[in-house]
């Protein structure tokens, strides 16, 4: 079925509101990386903060990749292929170094091809092992120009900054690898692993059956992961919504 195109005010009212958003998600994740490594100081007192701030940290590179895969859908803003792809390829290579071309490709492969061999996301070695997935997830995306971009940051903050390790690695360092960790968990692994119930469609994906405000903390509503494979052109916000209106649809057709 070929769906109508959004009228205009509707493509400016979901751009206005993905920019505001990005913006928000995006500064408050620089602020609080700068905050922690350049003027927050760990010490025996007040690490259970530093621990805080980790996982805040962490939360927010969820949201500041999610907002790059709604550039690569165009979601973030309708009818702008440039801002789109300028936002979307900066944050990702603050991120962790990722090239926005070659990320952009892959997710089209991922959605050309879910749950199959010609899927970079899935591991069809391992389509039920969580930890081995994990491993050929990580080695697909994080190749050498990630751990180059990563090593020179960690050693410009340690060697020219002087900021101590244990900072670098509890308020940078674990945030990233555990954001890497909670998108593939709930925006990857669990959406398309393989169970003896069959999947509902060609898409070969499922949505996680968390009340939103749990949607939003473990993976900024990626987790409604079938919705998002049969309407890529919504954006992340209103997943909640779109999720709603299709359980209504299915339980009175």
């Amino acid at each position: 079925m070929i769906r109508a195109a959004p009228l205009p005010r509707a493509k400016g009212t979901q751009t206005a509101i993905g920019l505001t958003l990005a913006a928000l998600i995006a500064g408050l994740w620089l602020a609080v990386h700068v905050w922690a490594i350049f003027i927050y100081e760990i010490s025996w007192s007040n690490w259970p903060v530093a621990l805080a701030v980790a996982a805040l940290q962490c939360w927010l590179s969820v949201g500041v990749f999610i907002v790059c895969h709604d550039a690569m859908h165009g979601s973030l803003a309708p009818g702008r292929p440039t801002l789109n792809s300028a936002i979307g390829g900066v944050l990702l290579f603050l991120y962790a170094g990722f090239a926005w071309r070659k990320m952009r490709a892959a997710h089209y492969d991922h959605h050309r091809h879910a749950g199959t061999r010609g899927d970079p996301d899935f591991d069809a070695d391992n389509p039920r092992s969580a930890a081995r997935w994990y491993g050929t997830f990580f080695r697909r995306y994080f190749g050498w120009p990630s751990i180059l971009f990563v090593s020179s940051v960690v050693t410009v903050y340690w060697l020219l900054v002087g900021v101590p390790m244990v900072q670098i690695v509890l308020v940078y360092g674990l945030p990233a690898i555990a954001s890497s960790l909670q998108l593939f968990y709930f925006g990857t692994y669990r959406p398309h692993r393989q169970e003896d119930a069959a999947f509902a469609d060609r898409h070969n994906a499922r949505s996680n059956a968390y009340p939103a405000w749990l949607s939003l903390a473990t993976c900024f509503h990626f987790g409604y992961h079938l919705e998002h494979h049969r309407h890529p052109d919504v954006p992340w916000w209103q997943l909640p919504a779109k999720r709603r209106q299709e359980m209504i649809s299915e339980t009175t057709a």
